[in-house]
């Protein structure tokens, strides 16, 4: 949470001293209770003895000497009770103004208003600033207190009140009440604020209400367009609830709108492709991406966007992926891969070469290998080679009953060409 400072202006720290100070008419507020049936009542006024060493702490105030001003008002010991929640008030509004004092504030301005005997307006700034002040000190409970005892003393409503009020009530834990005071600050806020929709939000998205926090989410884009980063969050909680549709046509259009810039998002994108049945767009995205420096170009990335091309069915393609991410990892497995697809593309030698490179890197279940490498020996005519792996295969139980049915094949091929096995 952001601090806040509060720097009061001369009026706002004596504003109701009546007779001591006047206030121009143009700084003149509006009521400060709007409740129905309120009258308002008498204005209290501080005693001469006390308004004469308030003004002369207000001629400080105006001169910037804050200290000296509140060395005046620490003198004060008034006896009389609005006199003396006057002078704590005043002391509180000065300390709260001042860099770490915020929590001395807070003392003298809860006693300036728990004997309630301030004029209205005064009690009701207070109880506002006890809010503020309390949220600035981290004294989430405080705020909600101070919050809701100035909306119950003056029965009104303000967008950033009820904003602050979420905000406490999710530092506080309170999870499940912050969405009431948010709805109602995003329908007091004249201009369309995204903060207390970012609080309700948070509110559904930590009790794991997922569908709940995807309306909100929607509403977030829909007012604010040009957040990007609302788009492609939109995006991610769409995934939460298994929407895969819509939340591959959003990150889309965040992406063909230039939102997507960080390396998950294009990911995600990507594997919404391929979630979809469009695995050859995920392999150009991941390309493109690679390419322009934004993925890596390492042995994992090369072999995904492999894979995706697998997918899309371009076999050379992939073979040729799988060989560069070979080429970086020396993983076995990747010339496996390779191995495997140009057997697909019938380029039986490539195959060859791969598959062999793989057994040598010491690839597990090597028997797979033999039996890949028997059927490429064999449509490359190479039946003594083929011979020679069908046996290897047969070693593996699991390999063993369709080794033992390409064995006579190869043999009756082998024996029809002349060849010797």
């Amino acid at each position: 949470m952001m601090k806040q400072t509060f720097k009061m202006s001369a009026f706002a720290l004596v504003l109701g001293a009546g007779a001591v100070l006047s206030a121009p008419a143009a700084l003149a507020q509006s009521a400060p209770v709007v409740c129905p049936g309120y009258t308002k009542g008498k204005t209290t006024l501080v005693g001469e003895r006390t308004g004469k060493k308030v003004q002369k702490a207000f001629e400080f105030y105006n001169l910037d000497q804050v200290n000296e001003a509140l060395n005046v008002l620490y003198e004060l010991d008034p006896s009389d009770d609005f006199d003396k929640a006057y002078v704590q008030r005043f002391i509180g509004n000065l300390l709260a103004a001042q860099e770490g004092q915020g929590g001395k504030a807070l003392g003298y301005l809860v006693d300036a208003v728990e004997p309630k005997v301030l004029n209205d307006l005064e009690h009701a700034q207070t109880l506002k600033l006890l809010g503020d002040l309390s949220m600035q000190e981290e004294k989430y409970t405080g705020a909600i207190k101070w919050y809701n005892a100035w909306m119950d003393f003056t029965c009104k409503e303000d967008a950033d009140t009820y904003t602050r009020l979420a905000q406490a009530l999710f530092e506080s834990k309170q999870l499940d009440k912050m969405v009431e005071p948010a709805d109602r600050a995003i329908a007091l806020y004249e201009e369309p604020n995204k903060n207390p929709y970012v609080l309700k939000l948070t509110s559904y998205y930590e009790r794991k209400m997922y569908p709940e926090t995807v309306a909100v989410a929607e509403e977030l884009v829909r007012v604010f367009p040009q957040e990007k980063t609302w788009w492609s969050r939109l995006g991610f909680f769409y995934l939460l609830v298994e929407d895969y549709k819509k939340g591959l046509s959003t990150f889309e259009m965040a992406y063909n709108q230039g939102f997507l810039e960080k390396e998950n998002e294009i990911k995600t994108l990507a594997q919404l492709y391929q979630t979809n049945g469009m695995p050859y767009r995920a392999a150009r995205l991941l390309e493109k991406h690679m390419k322009g420096g934004l993925l890596k170009n390492d042995a994992d990335m090369l072999a995904n966007i492999a894979n995706a091309y697998h997918q899309a069915k371009n076999f050379k393609t992939a073979a040729g992926l799988y060989a560069q991410a070979a080429a970086k990892s020396s993983d076995p497995e990747h010339y496996r891969k390779q191995g495997t697809l140009l057997m697909v593309a019938e380029d039986y030698r490539g195959a060859i070469k791969a598959l062999e490179s793989a057994l040598e890197r010491g690839i597990d279940n090597p028997a797979k290998v033999h039996f890949s490498l028997m059927e490429a020996n064999f449509y490359a005519g190479n039946f003594k080679a083929a011979y020679k792996h069908v046996v290897e295969a047969k070693k593996d139980r699991s390999m063993r009953r369709n080794a033992s049915a390409w064995e006579p094949y190869i043999k009756e091929k082998a024996k029809n060409r002349g060849i010797s096995i």
